[in-house]
């Protein structure tokens, strides 16, 4: 048992007597000049340490240093660009008697580091990049004039002291950092910022973990993740792995619940798997996506590829056109950092029903040069703008008041609400330009096949460079420009229609038939504002129609001739079963637009029966029509089904349309028919007479005052 006892104390003695023997003989504070100067050699920056430094043996060997500061250079508003209220360093004792300091961990509790970028660029920490620069400098000339030194410098000339170093590891707890960026006008803190390695040493895979919060202005933020690194000696190389990233983010408009970002390895010029997936509130949207990719970085961090990039997602909000908003995308991305070039090329994307493939081009600055171009087999927009499933709007109707909640009878009617033009500021600082082809589209329930568009954005002004299309047999070719430079915005467009079916185009729109044939438009416009009412007050230019081979229907102005001239004269009116449709060989107007009126003074329309001209307005402010249109029947009425009246033929008989244009009403004008008819009448009557007299009345001024005699008889 004595010599069990003997034996245990034996290394209990000789570990006391060892700790005896460093605190005896082995100063720490010997070490302060050599922090010191190896601070300045590797910042160029003075280390102040405050207070004496002593030995820790718990829990394990080492020195513990009070209050430290690293200070700053001259110039900037912080006294020091690193402070930390206590720092603690293992030590393995055995190398210290051979006067090698082989630090195992260096503990930071309560480290606060400040960045500071000053108006005229310069940073606090580029003191930091000058002084490795310059140490790395004196190695490489020390090396080269004396090549034969391989052996590490002696002792002696290592300054004022002749013990080395070597750092293991850092654990930091309850750190702080300040950002200051006078340039930018932006402060950014972080807080509660901690950092831990475990096991580190060079070629061998080292455990990191960390976490932090901060806040930028309204903005509070969360950063906390672990993974796995390794350095290859001379630290010129380095691998990642396992690397799991989570983050939380707000700000008035925004809720990020979680956002986490996961590296299965990262290693350059080699493919890394990449997963991400967020969650939260953003613009009013609940956001909840997730995506994949193959992530590769260049050996010189100069190319950033994403090849298989997905994404999962799913948007819920009021303001989208339809929610849930299902998104469903895979790309290839490339980003060169030395150019700021962003390659983006796009295999499919789709939102609900909607579908693309395409491609584009950024190149960053201050204003983000894009080019695009975009396809898509079908575009439905009156599907797609849908904003709720049929049975599910809300109801229109409100709900009962009992007498003691109901509004008063003299409470004042709410006012309309004031149209504000649209905030197109966005446009200045866009440099866009792209082409779009759908193979189908609807919108308004109008269909185009083959749409071909071509649009660029330039500092503040838009324009629709090429757009052309099938539609109905026919075809679109357009141009637009807006220029939003100026508010209220103003506007141009042009645009030429050929060929097109109108009565199914027309019944696809509005679910009107009342005309038919082959329509030929020509539309050029301009205006300012883009309010409902705006566009109408200021619109200007004009419309161009060419009909032919059509008919107007829910008329026949035949049958309304037949009928009115029947009880005129005082006729029974012959009941007709008639189609109301009135047909035309070509039909042509222009139509000048000028700030909420519509006129014309030309339209023409002809058939076989009937020569029509036409001439008025129409208001599309009120939506009103005063329209007179003078028909002369130059053939057969029987053309038209109906009994033939010949002592109409060749007489102009006017129609006046008028009132609210959704219910117009048509009359027909006959005091001036009977006053055509009348004069008709007169003239056949002189003609007669004019034979008669002819060879009695040879003087041309009698017969000519004769004629004026008769005439004014009738007038």
């Amino acid at each position: 048992m004595k010599k069990f006892f003997l034996i245990l104390a034996i290394p209990v003695i000789a570990i006391l007597g060892a700790l005896v023997a460093l605190v005896m003989l082995v100063n720490p504070n010997q070490f302060r000049p050599l922090i010191v100067e190896q601070a300045k050699t590797h910042t160029g920056l003075d280390l102040v340490i405050e207070g004496n430094i002593s030995w820790q043996f718990f829990p394990s060997i080492g020195f513990e240093l009070g209050q430290t500061a690293l200070r700053n250079p001259q110039g900037f508003d912080k006294l020091n660009m690193f402070k930390v209220d206590s720092v603690g360093i293992d030590v393995s004792v055995m190398p210290l008697f051979s006067q090698q300091l082989e630090i195992g961990n260096i503990t930071l509790d309560g480290a606060a580091f400040s960045l500071e970028t000053l108006k005229d660029g310069r940073k606090n920490i580029d003191v930091l990049t000058k002084a490795q620069s310059a140490q790395a400098e004196s190695v490489s000339g020390a090396a080269t004039s004396s090549p034969e030194t391989s052996e590490p410098i002696a002792a002696e000339s290592a300054g004022p002291s002749a013990w080395t170093i070597n750092l293991a590891g850092v654990t930091v707890s309850n750190a702080s950092v300040e950002i200051v960026d006078k340039q930018a006008g932006s402060l950014t803190k972080l807080y509660d910022v901690s950092l831990n390695l475990s096991e580190f040493a060079v070629d061998t895979w080292t455990k990191i973990d960390f976490a932090a919060k901060g806040e930028a202005n309204q903005q509070q933020f969360t950063a906390q993740g672990d993974g796995e690194f390794k350095l290859a000696p001379g630290f010129k190389q380095y691998a990642l792995r396992n690397i799991n990233l989570e983050t939380t983010f707000s700000d008035p408009a925004t809720q990020i619940d979680s956002a986490n970002i996961g590296l299965e390895t990262f290693e350059f010029d080699k493919a890394n798997a990449l997963t991400y997936a967020v969650k939260g509130n953003a613009a009013g949207l609940d956001i909840d996506m997730q995506g994949s990719a193959s992530f590769t970085v260049d050996q010189a961090m100069s190319k950033v590829v994403m090849n298989k990039l997905t994404l999962d997602a799913t948007f819920q909000g009021d303001s989208l056109p339809q929610s849930p908003m299902n998104v469903d995308m895979a790309s290839d991305l490339t980003f060169d950092l030395t150019k700021s070039h962003l390659s983006f090329v796009l295999e499919k994307l789709t939102a609900n029903a909607l579908a693309f493939d395409g491609k584009a081009d950024v190149t960053l600055a201050d204003i983000p040069k894009i080019r695009f171009a975009l396809h898509s087999p079908d575009i439905d927009l009156d599907a797609f703008l849908v904003s709720a499933p049929a049975g599910e709007e809300k109801s229109a109707t409100p709900a009962p008041q009992n007498s003691q909640t109901s509004t008063s009878s003299t409470e004042p009617a709410k006012q309309p609400t004031k149209e504000v033009e649209p905030d197109l500021s966005a446009l200045k600082t866009l440099d866009v330009k792209g082409d779009i082809a759908i193979d189908n589209f609807k919108a308004s329930n109008a269909r185009m096949q083959n749409v071909k568009a071509s649009f660029e954005v330039n500092r503040g002004v838009a324009e629709l460079t090429s757009f052309t299309s099938n539609l109905y047999q026919g075809s679109i070719n357009a141009t637009a420009r807006l220029d939003a430079r100026q508010s209220p915005a103003s506007y141009t467009a042009i645009k030429r229609i050929k060929g097109v079916k109108v009565q199914p185009l027309l019944m696809d729109v509005s679910g009107n038939d009342t005309l038919e044939g082959t329509g030929n438009i020509d539309i050029d416009v301009r205006g300012r504002s883009l309010t409902p009412t705006g566009i109408k007050q200021n619109l200007l230019g004009t419309i161009v129609i060419n009909f032919a081979d059509g008919a107007v229907n829910d008329i026949n102005i035949a049958q309304l001739i037949r009928e009115n001239y029947a009880k005129i004269k005082g006729e029974q009116v012959p009941v007709s079963d008639n189609v109301q449709k009135t047909d035309f060989s070509a039909m042509k107007a222009t139509l000048t637009l000028n700030k909420g009126n519509v006129s014309t003074d030309n339209l023409t329309m002809q058939s076989p029966l009937l020569r029509i001209r036409g001439d008025g307005s129409a208001n599309y402010l009120d939506e009103t029509v005063d329209f007179t249109v003078s028909t002369s029947i130059v053939g057969s009425l029987e053309g038209q089904g109906g009994k033939d009246i010949d002592e109409l033929k060749d007489v102009t008989i006017p129609i006046n349309i008028s009132g609210a244009w959704t219910e117009p009403k048509f009359k027909l004008v006959f005091d001036e028919v009977l006053k055509q008819k009348a004069a008709k009448e007169i003239d056949r009557g002189l003609k007669k007479l004019d034979e008669k007299l002819g060879d009695k009345i040879k003087d041309e001024k009698t017969k000519e005052a004769v004629n004026s005699l008769i005439k004014g008889l009738f007038n």
